[in-house]
């Protein structure tokens, strides 16, 4: 139904940015709320951001909170993941994950439908 390919990932400098990319292909896309993780090695997966299928309503952890932006163009299938001002502790493999906007969103993982690949973000200090 719904196929998920993360990119955008990369090495940079503590204080630098990137933006992140969740191409989606299907045809209900825009019907469903879009979610990031990221995972550290030995480390629980963890929620950073999520938006509404409208992209009216922003949902980001606090860790993140000021630094990361998400946002999205439906009609390019596509969900974004600004991070400015990156940390060290930002270092992860980033996934983005959908599930259909007829079901609020969550920060447990589980709930969620659809995974990509997952790209890495490494920030050096």
């Amino acid at each position: 139904q719904v196929q998920l390919v993360e990119s955008g990932g990369g090495l940079v400098q503590a204080g630098g940015s990137l933006r992140l990319s969740c191409a989606a292909s299907g045809r209900t896309f825009s019907s469903y709320n879009v979610g990031w993780f990221r995972q550290a090695p030995g480390k629980e997966r963890e929620f950073v951001s999520a938006i509404s299928w409208t992209g009216s309503s922003l949902y980001y952890a606090d860790s993140v909170k000021g630094r990361l932006t998400i946002s999205r163009d439906n009609t390019k299938n596509t969900v974004y993941l600004q991070m400015n001002s990156l940390k060290p502790e930002d270092t992860a493999v980033y996934y983005c994950a959908a599930h259909p906007s007829t079901r609020a969103v969550s920060g447990i993982s589980r709930l969620w439908d659809y995974w990509g690949q997952g790209t890495q973000v490494t920030v050096s200090s």
